[in-house]
């Protein structure tokens, strides 16, 4: 059973689309854990279900839930955001030219400089955020995938989806982009030209720090989408269904916290835009930063809950700043209902483009007067 799809996002996602158990009536979907399914005795499978690498009914419906939030034609779980991601470059072919940010999640430009280029794929980072730049540096015929991040981690840079999609497009190529920090709360990105939306579902869509999980999202069921569905198959990179069932725990109350930390973090970033102890606060909802109208055209309801401050004395001043937090934990990750914070560039090594006085903050549904006090204290 499931709800009218004319219902609001939020509350379809409230409801995870109005599923209710069929033999119990639950409201809250079983587990299922069966890794094969009985064959029909004209050897048949009449339930679209065979074995477990392919499909499992805890992440159909976690995929189908996804799938209506972003307004696609298909959707994909993977066991990480890596697995998911990757999965669309493994789909082109050796000698296929692609595009991907100067500034983006650090492990997978890691692997598109280590791995990728190792089987051919000609991988150019350049600066997504500037359209001009990108524009230049594609190349018709040759160029078959545009790689955007945005708000892009950990500067927040942001890109315009539909100028990016539409310069991807006339030359030839497909545009993919990482949204796990607007997820389909702030941004739907497929209704902005995107041919295909990934996730770190590990992030927002669960939001609770328990589940590691992927996701795509693609625009049309075509050829090329067929050949990532065959590639998990293959890989056997499938998320498991317990992690599924979180997900979709996770999802029915996206709408509220995506909402929380966005209104949080504005409360921060504003109150930190000029202070004394700051030298710059990165965060697209200031109408001082360079990406903020963009931002205002491709985010709806808020800005997210991502934002960097640069702090005074350097990376020791920063360090030392993030080891006197109180409320804010020292972590790694995002999109949590607790505030992180970290020092990124000793996270990201050597050749990292980030400033080595730079804290990312993941800010959560806290009080924001309590993660203010807390900043205040630790810059004191």
């Amino acid at each position: 059973m499931t709800q009218d799809q004319n219902l609001k996002p939020a509350t379809l996602a409230a409801q995870a689309l109005g599923w209710v158990d069929a033999t119990t009536h639950g409201i809250v979907p079983p587990i299922h854990t069966s890794t094969t399914f009985i064959r029909d005795a004209d050897n048949q499978y009449r339930t679209g279900l065979s074995y477990g690498r392919d499909d499992n009914p805890t992440g159909d419906q976690a995929e189908t839930l996804l799938n209506t939030l972003e307004g696609g034609q298909g959707c994909l779980l993977f066991a990480s955001g890596m697995a998911a991601a990757t999965s669309v470059f493994q789909a082109l072919k050796p000698g296929d030219h692609v595009i991907a940010p100067t500034v983006m999640y650090w492990g997978l430009r890691k692997w598109l400089l280590e791995f990728a280029t190792d089987w051919g794929l000609k991988v150019e980072l350049v600066e997504t955020g500037d359209l001009a730049h990108l524009k230049n540096r594609l190349r018709r015929g040759e160029t078959k995938l545009v790689w955007i991040e945005t708000p892009a981690n950990p500067t927040w840079i942001v890109t315009d989806i539909a100028a990016s999609a539409a310069a991807a497009h006339e030359a030839g190529a497909l545009l993919a982009i990482d949204s796990t920090v607007a997820t389909p709360v702030l941004t739907r990105p497929i209704e902005h030209g995107a041919d295909i939306v990934m996730h770190a579902a590990t992030k927002y869509l669960n939001g609770h720090g328990d589940v590691m999980g992927g996701a795509l999202v693609t625009a049309r069921n075509d050829g090329f989408w067929q050949r990532i569905v065959r590639l998990r198959h293959d890989n056997g990179a499938i998320i498991g269904p317990f992690e599924a069932w979180l997900l979709i725990r996770g999802l029915r109350t996206l709408y509220l916290r995506v909402e929380r930390s966005s209104a949080n973090a504005m409360a921060v970033a504003a109150h930190f835009a000029g202070h004394g102890k700051i030298l710059a606060v990165h965060y697209p909802g200031l109408k001082s930063d360079a990406g903020h109208a963009i931002a205002a055209k491709q985010m709806a309801g808020g800005f997210g809950g991502m934002l960097s401050i640069r702090v005074k004395g350097g990376e020791v001043g920063a360090i030392a700043a993030a080891a006197r937090v109180k409320v804010f934990k020292r972590a790694t990750s995002l999109g949590g209902v607790e505030s992180l914070i970290e020092h990124r560039a000793s996270v990201e090594g050597p050749g990292t483009p980030v400033p080595s006085d730079l804290l990312r903050l993941s800010i959560g549904i806290e009080d924001a007067e309590d993660l203010i006090a807390d900043l205040e204290q630790a810059l004191a």
